[in-house]
């Protein structure tokens, strides 16, 4: 007999997946699929996902929803890989001091803040 690969939680609410397993299903894996990782039912992922609401990004493709495994695994508060190709962006605040000024094309500089 083979074991189950994803023996029910506690609560026999549904099976229990796995940072291993979750990784396992590549970059992106469907909306039931996704839904099941959160313990989330078919009908319920779909409504979630129309609304806007579903606990990880979705990516409408045509009439089809995708979802990102990586917003799972952040969703779920799994850290990135750690041979993650992708860098995590700096916030905007942190380079504050290096933000001068912006000048339009067509007007002239301002005169608020030079010494």
């Amino acid at each position: 007999m083979t074991p189950d690969p994803h023996p029910t939680d506690d609560t026999g609410s549904g099976p229990v997946w796995t940072e291993e397993q979750i990784r396992a299903l590549g970059v992106i894996t469907d909306l039931p699929t996704a839904g099941r990782i959160f313990g989330i039912g078919r009908a319920q992922a779909y409504d979630l996902a129309r609304a806007g609401v579903f606990p990880a990004p979705v990516i409408a493709v045509g009439a089809r929803f995708r979802v990102p495994v990586a917003g799972i695994l952040t969703a779920l508060g799994i850290p990135p890989d750690r041979h993650d190709l992708t860098t995590p962006a700096n916030p905007s605040v942190d380079h504050h001091d290096a933000i001068r000024c912006v000048v339009t094309p067509g007007e002239p500089p301002s005169e608020q803040g030079e010494t």
